[in-house]
């Protein structure tokens, strides 16, 4: 952080001396005004003093400008940037000691949290890349048990669960990495559930959908829409739903399906990682947890909604 050995009033001596001026200024006038309205003629005496008056509280304007209004604007300007996922430089310039205590503290907090989420990815990536290829190997030598003619019956069945056993773990390694890779993506933007509608009927054919709201504005990219949208949409068909309905709002976006919808034990417990009821069927249970977490890295949240019929998901845009 640039200048810092510059001396830097204090916050209080601001505020005090920027309202003392202002008094100051307001008797002086008075004073002023006394002595000279006399001589001059008071019209022309209260001129001179409003312009004197109105540059002298143009100049403290700008000394508050710069001291207070200016370091706070930098500050949010540069905690938005980074909430963006955008490489910004962290500002310079902090008018007060205070100001320059609080600046420090949230810089040193955001270089903390991007040192955390680097941990977290790297240590990711690398559990991912060592366990990947066990896994692999695992599924290759299953593939060559079950080509040979001298196992019984049991040994069989046992080589079709570690078989079973080894999708489910590549299953998981997959969701694993799509949950990193959602988390930094940068899906800012804005889009139109119309701009992806087409795209939908592609990849979900055996939907039926219902659109309203089509035409409005929501917060997000269309890749980090059509990635959202996916997930429920997959989570919705293999529960047996044929139908979605989706409504855009100016600051929300409703997906109702006409499945069987969530019961009450597991409605706390659907965007836990690894929570799943189709275990057996292949599911990993990161579906509506990636789905979840995109939306938090983007200022946004998801939660279940009470439905008559089948699930129903709203997208809040806008959470702070």
């Amino acid at each position: 952080m640039n200048g810092t050995d510059k001396w830097r009033p204090s916050l209080w001596f601001v505020l005090a001396g920027a309202l003392g001026s202002t008094l100051l200024l307001s008797l002086l006038g008075m004073v002023a005004l006394r002595y000279l309205g006399p001589e001059i003629g008071f019209k022309n005496a209260a001129y001179m003093l409003a312009a004197i008056i109105g540059a002298l509280t143009v100049v403290i304007w700008i000394l508050l400008l710069r001291l207070l209004l200016r370091p706070v604007i930098a500050l949010q300007t540069y905690a938005e940037s980074v909430g963006a996922g955008l490489d910004t430089a962290p500002p310079e310039h902090f008018g007060t000691i205070e100001l320059r205590a609080m600046g420090r503290q949230v810089l040193g907090m955001a270089t903390t949290l991007s040192n955390r989420e680097k941990t977290v990815r790297n240590f990711t990536d690398h559990v991912i890349h060592e366990v990947k290829t066990p896994v692999t190997t695992v599924q290759a030598a299953t593939e060559l048990l079950e080509d040979s003619e001298d196992l019984t019956a049991a040994d069989r069945k046992l080589v079709s669960q570690i078989r079973s056993a080894g999708k489910q773990m590549q299953a998981q390694l997959a969701a694993l990495r799509e949950m990193v890779m959602a988390r930094e993506a940068n899906y800012h933007g804005s889009t139109q559930l119309v701009s992806v509608f087409d795209k939908l009927l592609r990849e979900h054919p055996e939907m039926e959908f219902k659109v309203e709201g089509g035409a409005i504005a929501l917060p997000m990219s269309g890749d980090g829409i059509m990635l959202v949208l996916g997930h429920l949409i997959r989570n919705s068909a293999s529960y047996g739903a044929t139908e979605i309905q989706l409504e855009a709002q100016s600051d929300k976006l409703i997906v109702q399906d006409n499945g069987p919808g969530v019961s009450d034990g597991n409605r706390g417990r659907i965007f836990d990682p690894f929570f799943t009821t189709r275990r057996e069927t292949g599911g990993t249970g990161m579906g509506l947890y990636i789905v979840s977490s995109l939306l938090q890295a983007h200022g946004a949240e998801i939660t279940l909604a009470a439905s008559d019929k089948g699930a129903r998901f709203e997208v809040g845009f806008g959470v702070k």
